[in-house]
């Protein structure tokens, strides 16, 4: 597979855009190989008349819908803010309602898939935001206002049973299985002496 085509799947599910240097760094790759490509991908969607595009501020890297077809875009996100939301984004939503802020990545290792499209459509119907950890070089999610007036509450942890579902052990032990093994170890030592 080239490299190009890559760079074009990891832009695709990507909900930021990358910078050249974390695209080499997941492709293993030569930033300025990966600098090379990300233009030839630019010219290449430019010059077949895509219905998406490379953007690029800086260093950064995202793909777009073709400016040409912003109207039709337009009216399709209008409808599709009023739509009803999938048993998928239903279930994403509530993770993050009951866990959030959370990480992308532990949204995944939960739900069993990858999350990018169910929450780029929460974000356009504005029920989540993202906030990104620099320290921690992770982008989290959270419910938003929008989210807590709709359902007619003052904080988040007005939701049912929130108390024993945020803090719920099992979760925490899948998302953090480095806590498993502390606690094997533990058991092992109290075995030891006892």
């Amino acid at each position: 597979m080239s490299i190009k085509s890559k760079i074009e799947s990891l832009l695709f599910v990507s909900i930021n855009p990358l910078s050249t240097k974390k695209i080499a760094s997941l492709l293993k790759s030569d930033p300025d190989k990966v600098k090379t490509a990300l233009y030839e991908l630019g010219d290449d969607l430019k010059n077949q008349e895509k219905g998406i595009h490379l953007m690029s501020v800086g260093q950064s890297w995202q793909l777009a819908t073709n400016p040409d077809n912003s109207s039709l875009i337009k009216e399709y996100l209008k409808d599709e803010q009023k739509g009803e939301l999938s048993r998928p984004s239903l279930e994403t939503l509530t993770i993050i309602a009951y866990r959030g802020p959370i990480a992308k990545s532990e949204l995944d290792i939960i739900r069993g898939v990858n999350c990018s499209l169910i929450l780029r459509n929460l974000m356009i119907k504005g029920l989540i935001e993202a906030r990104e950890d620099k320290a921690k070089m992770q982008t989290f999610y959270q419910v938003t206002f929008d989210f807590l007036k709709f359902l007619g509450l003052s904080r988040v942890e007005d939701l049912p049973e929130f108390k024993e579902l945020n803090n719920d052990e099992n979760l925490a032990k899948l998302l953090h299985p480095e806590m498993n093994e502390e606690e094997e170890k533990n058991d092992e030592k109290e075995q030891n002496e006892g």
